[in-house]
């Protein structure tokens, strides 16, 4: 593996928003993919960050990346690294690259005491599962992700109309 995985910096935005469409393109979900620039800029280095990410940097170009955050157990009492998308370009799989992104989330999960590493994969997506469960990853047949957006979420949100009796 010739790539390095470090931290990411403002500077990478540009060519993790250029990866992250390559991940919508490969999941076939470019029709969901909204998002800018300007908006990971704000998620990761704003005033209020909400997640972090890691790149992997061969030759001077980004070829990967994983974004992260903090979630929270309420049943261990204790928080959990949460991997909201780990994308490497198809030229570097096969390197060990992906594997050593894992290891450095898990590193990091170890190192500020969360109880749980997650994530979440396309059902469909058979390689990756069987890459996670080699690794030691249960995949958790029996939850589910739960998502509320645009209408249904505004419509959730608005005031309670006064009950009428």
């Amino acid at each position: 593996m010739a790539a390095t995985i470090r931290a990411a910096t403002p500077a990478d935005v540009g060519a993790m928003h250029a990866l992250m469409y390559e991940l919508a393109e490969f999941e076939k979900l470019t029709h969901l993919f909204t998002g800018t620039a300007e908006g990971l800029a704000d998620a990761l280095f704003g005033t209020r960050p909400a997640a972090e990410a890691l790149v992997a940097e061969d030759a001077g170009r980004i070829v990967g990346y994983a974004l992260f955050f903090h979630n929270y157990s309420t049943f261990l009492s204790r928080r959990g690294l949460y991997l909201e998308d780990l994308y490497v370009q198809p030229s570097q799989r096969g390197t060990g690259l992906g594997t050593a992104m894992l290891r450095a989330l898990a590193a990091l999960a170890v190192e500020r005491g969360c109880a749980r590493f997650e994530w979440t994969v396309l059902d469909w997506n058979t390689p990756a599962i069987g890459f996670y469960e080699k690794l030691g990853a249960t995949v958790l047949p029996d939850w589910r992700v739960v998502r509320m957006t645009g209408e249904a979420l505004e419509k959730l949100a608005a005031p309670a109309e006064p009950a009428i009796g």
